[in-house]
């Protein structure tokens, strides 16, 4: 038997000649595990002593820990690939805030688990479609959180821990209204309450006639224009595409007077430049003023420049590359829109003259 210098407590080898060691006191003897100096080994001495039972170490999980082939193991990968990297910020940010509300999302909703943490090799095809059912309350962020979520997928198919895409050929196409067209007397009634030179003027012709988004409204500078060639060049902030546009006489006329006090065309009253999300809120006030009716907004402006394009015979194409369109079916919104009314109105026409030609002939 070999003895420990402390009160009360022995050692002894068992019948496979491994040392065990207990605590006797007042004719109680309690076992203790492990050997000197190793954390369970000490914390049960301590407990003989004070006669208690021994505390178990608290197991703290690490905010950044997560399951290997996890969708949280998923997505660190995602933001390390080609195609996440050439995303510009406004995108990225999205896909974060979509991504990160999907690995917080329980599971179901009585338990506590959440996507993170489950593989991604358990997710079916029926858990997509409850994620939709259960943001069926704003349709178009369950749209895009399915992108997300695709993201993951196509990861975890390139690693080689899932074979095939549980969301293959899952199609959700919640109905699309959009921003509105600005109407022809909505936008006669804005340019006679605000004329050219004025600082409304300016920001709505930047919109209207560049079809520019509110981000790139802001960020308009001089030095993109190239008066002698009538051309400019655009940098949208969305996509990082260089848009090289004709200059339109309605943009000219609107920006010969304007002084050039910075680099950029839109300055407020204290010659700064505006910022991007503050815009819209300005315009809000701006239609306001003007007693125009809500839903004339800065975006609306970018929507009245491709409605006017499709109804002056541009072809999708074009509408894609002077509005920055990546997507067709944006572009053909548009052109279904302008096809529709043209070829209704041609058809009218063909009835009006028929009718009156036989009231003619009568």
């Amino acid at each position: 038997m070999t003895e420990e210098r402390r009160p009360y407590l022995s050692s002894f080898e068992d019948r496979h000649g491994r040392t065990r060691w207990r605590y006797r006191r007042s004719g109680k003897t309690t076992s203790i595990p492990g050997q000197p100096r190793e954390p369970d080994f000490e914390e049960a001495y301590q407990a003989a002593i004070e006669g208690r039972a021994p505390r178990k170490a608290e197991i703290v999980k690490h905010p950044g820990a997560m399951m290997p082939k996890s969708f949280k193991d998923a997505w660190k990968r995602v933001l390390r690939t080609p195609e996440w990297l050439r995303h510009d910020d406004a995108t990225k940010a999205k896909n974060t805030r979509l991504a990160e509300d999907f690995l917080n999302m329980t599971v179901v909703d009585e338990v506590t688990d959440v996507w993170g943490d489950m593989l991604v090799s358990e997710f079916r095809r029926r858990h997509a479609k409850d994620i939709i059912a259960r943001l069926s309350a704003t349709p178009h962020k369950a749209k895009h959180m399915l992108v997300a979520i695709r993201k993951m997928i196509m990861v975890a198919l390139d690693e080689e821990w899932i074979d095939t895409d549980p969301t293959y050929k899952l199609s959700y196409r919640p109905e699309y209204k959009g921003w509105r067209a600005w109407t022809e007397a909505e936008r006669q009634t804005f340019e006679t309450k605000y004329p050219i030179g004025t600082t409304p003027r300016t920001c709505y012709a930047l919109a209207l006639w560049l079809g520019n988004r509110r981000s790139d409204v802001a960020t308009v500078r001089w030095d993109m224009f190239d008066w002698k060639r009538n051309i400019v060049r655009i940098e949208q902030g969305k996509g990082g595409k260089v848009l090289v546009l004709p200059i339109t006489p309605m943009l000219r006329d609107a920006l010969a007077p304007l002084e050039r006090k910075g680099d950029a065309v839109l300055m407020t009253a204290y010659g700064k430049p505006f910022s991007a999300k503050s815009l819209t809120g300005t315009m809000a006030h701006w239609t306001e003023k003007a007693d125009m009716p809500k839903g004339c907004t800065l975006h609306g402006l970018r929507k009245s420049l491709g409605k006017l394009l499709a109804e002056g015979g541009a072809s999708t194409r074009q509408l894609m590359e002077t509005l920055g369109h990546d997507d067709i079916e944006h572009a053909e919104l548009y052109s279904r829109e302008a096809s529709q009314a043209i070829l209704a109105k041609d058809g009218m026409s063909k009835v009006t003259r028929l009718v009156q030609g036989k009231k003619k002939r009568g």
